[in-house]
């Protein structure tokens, strides 16, 4: 089996170019093909495990559960995790490679096409479709001597592709013209033509402005996807997203703190979408909601970077306000290490070795140090009984007296902790509000209404009806028959 391929370049970041490829996999996957997602290169500290124990981007794990096929390392075989505004550790095929700067990550990049068009030949070899989804805007000329995610790939594989922009951001027509200006001739030749996305209003309003980018460029307007409120229903990959994500709006008043370098926040959707809930982002500069019945810390690439951003904000102080006044305090991996006394990086994993001390709400120090935890786990909630599944992804590892009292039981073995009052717990465990059972039997204990929602299913049912969408929207078969 030798895949046909098609190229998904875009814009600029956030124009919908995960989500696209996502319905696109789910469309094209009803119709009978094995289609496979690829992204090359991934800034993301949203991450999944795969069976055989390596990670990728949570992105092309949604577009493999679109498309129905088991993840693998070769979806997205460079992930870049970053850890400061300059500095970024480096995933190359599920594996931790290290931590490297702006500039010396650029001069990585030679080094790693082999791996990338490696990883893309082994899904090739093996689906029917392959569809590569480019990284941010896929015309800047600063990047594009060491690019490895765009053009430089198209180039390198003889990739055909397409260009999306987004429309619900203006500029269309500038962003066009724009990305045909700054291609040479043989990469303007490999676009077959553009998809607008997040389109609203009147298709025959657009006309002139399609008439002007095929008199400018020689491509054609695809098509124009709407705004879609399917879509919203599907986890964010990027923390440009944050803003548009909020809970249901009723009850129980859920306050996450934007820390830095977030990850695995899309752990909070489920939560969000429960209609007892109301999830609410905490941005710096805002105090911590007095009315909130549970502060929630989530993931983070750079736990003692989030404390010290959490005392700089004085959100320490909110929290031990919220707890006397009876409130609960619930910590996710990264968030789990900040309740602690103390976060130790004797190797200066996450900048210059050094101790932080943490929260001192659990009875538990983290030392990060040691390889990577990458694994996915079936648990019991400790307290009641619920099953539990998800998946570890950390750095370092948590020990202390509290762990005596367990959040939950991984095959007998106690993980996490929760405080001796049970107002306070933390668990490494992403994913786990996505188990329905757990979830309701955790927002019941809050004295929240918890309703029948199935997750899983939810999250199919947004695919499908995205799918259905793009379906109306875009000739599919015109689309694949420029697929090479």
């Amino acid at each position: 089996m030798t895949a046909r391929r098609l190229m998904v370049l875009g814009t600029g970041s956030d124009v919908g170019k995960s989500l696209l490829v996502a319905g696109l996999c789910r469309a094209w996957a009803r119709r009978g093909l094995k289609v496979a997602p690829f992204k090359a290169q991934n800034m993301s500290n949203n991450a999944a495990v795969t069976a055989d124990g390596g990670e990728i981007g949570r992105a092309q794990a949604l577009q493999a559960r679109a498309a129905g096929v088991p993840l693998t390392v070769h979806m997205n075989p460079v992930l870049l995790k970053p850890e400061t505004d300059i500095d970024a550790q480096v995933v190359l095929q599920g594996r931790v490679l290290g931590r490297y700067s702006a500039a010396a990550y650029q001069r990585l990049k030679p080094d790693l096409r082999a791996a990338v068009c490696q990883s893309l030949d082994f899904l090739s070899a093996s689906h029917d479709l392959v569809l590569v989804e480019g990284a941010g805007s896929g015309a800047e000329r600063y990047l594009r001597p060491q690019d490895i995610s765009n053009m430089g790939l198209a180039e390198a594989a003889g990739l055909p592709a397409v260009l999306v922009a987004d429309e619900s951001r203006g500029g269309v027509t500038a962003a066009a013209i724009g990305h045909h200006t700054l291609w040479t001739a043989s990469e303007r030749a490999r676009i077959k033509g553009l998809i607008v996305n997040k389109f609203r209003g009147d298709p025959a309003v657009f006309a002139p402005a399609a008439a002007d980018i095929r008199a400018e460029t020689g491509w054609p307007v695809l098509g124009l996807v709407r705004w879609s409120e399917a879509a919203r229903a599907l986890p964010e990959e990027d923390s440009l997203g944050l803003g548009r994500k909020r809970g249901a709006g009723g009850g129980l008043v859920i306050a996450v703190p934007e820390l830095p370098r977030m990850a695995n926040f899309d752990d909070l959707d489920p939560l969000a979408a429960e209609p007892g809930v109301d999830l609410v982002w905490v941005r710096p500069g805002q105090p911590i909601p007095a009315g909130a019945g549970v502060v929630l810390l989530s993931g983070s690439k750079a736990t003692r970077a989030a404390l010290a951003a959490i005392r700089a904000e004085g959100w320490d102080i909110d929290i031990r306000a919220h707890l006397r006044r009876g409130g609960r305090v619930a910590g996710l991996c990264a968030g789990f290490q900040m309740l602690g006394r103390m976060v130790r990086d004797p190797d200066g994993i996450e900048g210059p070795a050094g101790d932080t001390e943490g929260l001192g709400l659990l009875d538990v120090e983290t030392v990060l140090t040691g390889d990577k935890r990458l694994v996915e786990v079936d648990a019991t909630d400790a307290i009641s009984g619920a099953r539990v599944t998800g998946y570890e992804i950390h750095m370092g590892r948590t020990t202390g007296t509290g762990m005596s009292r367990p959040w939950l039981r991984p095959d007998g073995v106690a993980e996490g902790a929760v405080s001796a009052d049970g107002r306070v717990m933390g668990s490494y465990l992403h994913g786990l509000f996505g188990s329905d059972g757990f979830r309701g039997h955790w927002l019941m204990a809050l004295g929240a209404t918890a309703s029948a929602m199935d997750h899983a299913a939810r999250l199919d049912q947004a695919l499908d009806a995205f799918a259905d969408e793009i379906e109306a929207d875009l000739d599919l078969d015109a689309l694949l028959a420029v697929a090479r």
